[in-house]
């Protein structure tokens, strides 16, 4: 399907937005209570345990991402869209049925493996619908319904732990959530076109280019990396600190829920502004807006400031989170784009895993504040590499 404008294929549009919405439901069912459920359920008392998880989760969604431009580009996307959605039926199931912590840990490399190809190719399947002038709005929309799914969900099983019991009524909805989405990816219509024949350039070739050779992407992977090792270490270690503060489970949901719903809300916005005004100090800011939040978290004791707190930290990921991709999109030839941003995504997510280890070690030897604060560091630091190295950020219409 020929790339034109978003107006031209609405409906197809609207339907992978929707899709995107239940892709991001199934992070948002762990979000608020498998932190707890490693303590209570399974009586892991260190954090780096109690976090594994998180690490297998984004070394195979990270890993995932890595192939998943190359084999939509020969395999089509709608193919690949359709296979995340079967890896993903088990992993609700799984985690009914543990008895051991390592069968939620290998649930959890499912998951990753789910949203690696089903996330990545309703990004791609959207850009791939978008004129360039429209690309920061195509993702500002994917990413919105996504983390607004993550952040239904994330408060829904806050509220079903909190009723019933962590296992296996919030599992429930998962099985709901992951047959729903496989039904819709059946409707979805083919947006890329096939290359069976071999790339004009190699997975190895773009790797290097995305990663070291090309300064301004390499600062954009930098980035993303940074953004989720933030985001891995507010998925494990929110719930414990704010639990070890007094907090009640359906508190700490809400503020769980809080942090994505400002995520996604906000890309409704931040996307389309950077088509409008350039990517940089939207990016620049939004890195120092995250850090500025994680601080002010630990900063404060008191339920209505943390509340302000995880609101800015998904204010801060929002300025970013789109338009990172928006600005690979920019430079990228459409015939290695697919592969370039898988291995972006490969970076952003492999923060996932880096952040849980970095947090879990620190939580461990320190404290969890002392990690916390640690952690904030890097996305201050990730923005000044943009600041300094991606100089020809602009609007996707300058290219």
């Amino acid at each position: 399907m020929k790339s034109t404008s978003i107006r031209q294929h609405m409906p197809m549009f609207l339907l992978l937005v929707i899709t995107n919405v239940f892709v991001g439901s199934m992070v948002g069912l762990e979000r608020t209570i498998l932190p707890i459920m490693a303590e209570e359920d399974f009586g892991l008392a260190s954090a780096s345990a109690a976090l594994s998880f998180i690490i297998s989760f984004g070394f195979s969604k990270a890993i995932v991402n890595l192939l998943a431009g190359g084999l939509s580009d020969r395999f089509g996307r709608k193919r690949l869209l359709v296979t995340g959605w079967l890896f993903g039926l088990a992993v609700p199931i799984l985690v009914i049925a543990a008895d051991a912590w390592w069968m939620i840990v290998g649930a959890n490399v499912l998951l990753g493996i789910n949203q690696g190809l089903a996330w990545s190719m309703t990004v791609n399947m959207k850009i791939d619908l978008a004129s360039p002038n429209e690309r920061g709005t195509a993702v500002g929309l994917n990413e919105f319904a996504g983390y607004s799914g993550l952040a239904i969900t994330a408060a829904a099983s806050g509220y079903l732990a909190s009723s019933y019991s962590v296992r296996p009524e919030p599992f429930y909805l998962g099985i709901a959530i992951a047959v729903t989405g496989l039904i819709l990816s059946l409707f979805v219509k083919e947006s890329g076109e096939r290359h069976p024949v071999k790339a004009s350039r190699s997975l190895w070739s773009v790797f290097k280019e995305t990663t070291y050779q090309s300064k301004y992407l390499s600062s954009l992977s930098m980035a993303g990396l940074a953004t989720n090792l933030k985001d891995g270490m507010a998925w494990g270690l929110f719930p414990l600190y704010f639990a070890a503060a007094g907090l009640s489970m359906e508190r700490i949901g809400i503020l769980i829920a809080l942090y994505p719903a400002a995520w996604g809300l906000f890309q409704l916005f931040t996307g389309t502004l950077s088509d409008k005004i350039g990517r940089k100090w939207l990016i620049v800011g939004g890195m120092w807006t995250q850090s500025a939040a994680l601080f002010l978290i630990i900063a404060v004791h008191e339920y209505e400031l943390w509340i302000a707190g995880v609101v800015l930290l998904g204010t801060g990921t929002a300025m970013v989170y789109p338009v990172l991709q928006a600005a690979l999109s920019d430079v990228v030839r459409v015939d290695w784009r697919a592969s370039s941003m898988g291995v972006y995504r490969f970076w952003r997510d492999s923060g996932y895993a880096f952040g849980a280890l970095f947090a879990g070690f620190f939580a461990d030897a320190l404290n969890m504040t002392w990690a916390i604060g640690l952690v904030a560091l890097l996305p201050f630091l990730a923005g000044m590499n943009v600041l300094v190295n991606a100089k020809k950020l602009s609007r996707g219409t300058d290219r």
